[in-house]
């Protein structure tokens, strides 16, 4: 008789799964998509927690320096924002993310909206300038870009004036930034230039006293410095005399029309001429 084939029974691996996965294979997926991911979750909170302590800190700093409310709002979100897009990027490095292309695409995001935007960027960095270094604040009589007028408000893209005809204008920040600025209010004393001229046959003296008697009359003449009347020049026809009282800049006007006026009618008063043109009638003969 043929004797049947002996068949050797082998051990059978019960932690196999039918699947394919074992806990082998779960323990080196946990080990390789775990860790980098409990890595970026702890760099994300890590950093959104020193963002928050740095906004704060800066914070302080514009407070002490007593910077606009507009310039500070906007520097800070503009710091969260970059931080916070650069915490993002460190987080997608971490889990492996390709961020190359990334960054890439967010450089070139950023040229394009320059390039758009050149004339209101040089505009919005003028106005940083601006409320950091203040030449001037709400308020103040300035002359710039060929405007006189009071300063009614600073944007972060344009200042605006009220002028002394009571229109707006509105000027570009770029333009102000890098220009001449006269800053009437500074100081807070101004000073009111006139001139006004008197025949070479009228007593100078007699001509200076008066009207420096006219100027110390006015209560909005200011007392220091003291107004003052100089010879300014010696002209074809007329001596002429500075008449300079100061006052404070919200005087200006009230001053400066004051004087004008005055001034006529204390040479008036005093007898003194003023020259002007006389027209010369030449009789023909018949």
């Amino acid at each position: 008789m043929m004797q049947e084939p002996i068949v050797e029974a082998k051990n059978v691996d019960v932690n196999i799964d039918p699947s394919g996965f074992s806990i082998e294979n779960l323990t080196g997926y946990a080990l390789e998509y775990g860790v980098p991911l409990l890595k970026a979750i702890l760099i994300y909170i890590i950093g959104a927690f020193i963002i928050k302590k740095l906004v704060k800190v800066i914070n302080k700093l514009m407070d002490k320096r007593d910077y606009d409310l507009t310039l500070k709002k906007f520097l800070t979100n503009l710091v969260k924002w970059v931080l916070t897009i650069l915490l993002i990027v460190t987080v997608a490095g971490t889990l492996g993310i390709e961020t190359a292309s990334f960054a890439a695409i967010l450089a070139a995001a950023g040229l394009a909206i320059g390039l758009a935007l050149q004339g209101s960027l040089s505009n919005f960095a003028g106005g940083v300038l601006i409320l950091i270094f203040k030449p001037y604040k709400i308020g103040d009589l300035i002359e710039a870009q060929g405007e006189l007028g009071a300063v009614k408000e600073i944007d972060i893209l344009v200042t605006k004036l009220i002028t002394p005809a009571n229109k707006l204008a509105i000027i570009p920040n770029g333009p102000m930034a890098n220009g001449n600025i006269v800053n009437y209010t500074a100081e807070g004393k101004m000073r009111v230039d006139t001139t006004v001229g008197i025949g070479y046959g009228e007593n100078m003296k007699q001509a200076k006293e008066a009207l420096l008697s006219m100027l110390e009359s006015n209560p909005k003449v200011l007392k220091d410095p003291a107004p003052s009347v100089n010879v300014s020049e010696l002209a074809d026809s007329s001596v002429n005399l500075a008449v300079r009282p100061y006052c404070k800049p919200e005087d200006y006007w009230d001053v400066y029309f004051w004087t004008i006026e005055n001034t006529k009618l204390t040479l008036d008063k005093e007898k003194i001429e003023i020259p002007y043109p006389h027209a010369v009638e030449i009789q023909k003969e018949a």
